[in-house]
């Protein structure tokens, strides 16, 4: 990475650091960024999503998008870029959570976070996909609220998890015209009186 994107990543920290960083907001921050940790939330969300028929078509492009998100952020991206956690680098910045194992570039969380939710703000009614997206938005601040992450990683993670959804979208419309057992599969329960309509 340049040194002027260090530089530009680095300063939002700081200020972040300096100025957010207050009263019950860190404890808040602090929980809000576990939510996202190893994609747990929103695999589990993805797995309830679906258990019902109602949804099932959601859950289906949901864990592909995930899954599209992983191989390209945490398998691929991350090794070859190799970035170092800006708490190893940034002078002043201090970390508020466990040192992370992994490099930092792009951000897994926000990856995660928006595969899934971006996904279900285009697939459920807007309530729900609203509320993911809320939620998405808050775990990637999150990481930069407690140090874990530069903001370009948390931007292309961002990129990666919504370009991942809308992969994952155009691949279940696909495999919905090439294999009726799976145009089944994922097709809501008709309600009585519509059919043939």
């Amino acid at each position: 990475m340049s040194n002027a994107i260090f530089l530009f990543d680095a300063n939002i920290l700081l200020w972040i650091q300096h100025n957010l960083r207050v009263g019950i907001l860190n404890p808040i921050m602090i929980f809000i960024t576990h939510l996202g940790d190893k994609g747990l939330f929103w695999i589990v969300l993805t797995l309830t999503l679906m258990c019902f028929r109602k949804t099932r078509r959601a859950g289906v492009t949901s864990a592909i998008a995930m899954t599209l998100g992983l191989i390209v952020a945490n398998l691929i991206l991350k090794n070859w870029v190799a970035r170092i956690r800006p708490y190893e680098l940034v002078e002043g910045l201090n970390l508020m959570i466990e040192k992370q194992h992994d490099f930092s570039f792009p951000s897994g969380h926000a990856t995660n976070s928006f595969a899934c939710a971006w996904v279900l703000l285009r697939e459920l009614k807007k309530p729900y996909g609203v509320s993911a997206l809320i939620l998405a938005i808050l775990i990637a601040l999150s990481r930069l609220f407690v140090g874990v992450h530069y903001p370009t990683d948390i931007f292309v993670g961002i990129a990666i998890g919504i370009c991942s959804a809308e992969a994952a979208r155009a691949i279940v419309k696909a495999l919905k015209k090439r294999f009726p057992a799976f145009r089944d599969f994922i097709r809501p329960t008709v309600k009585k009186g519509k059919a043939g309509r």
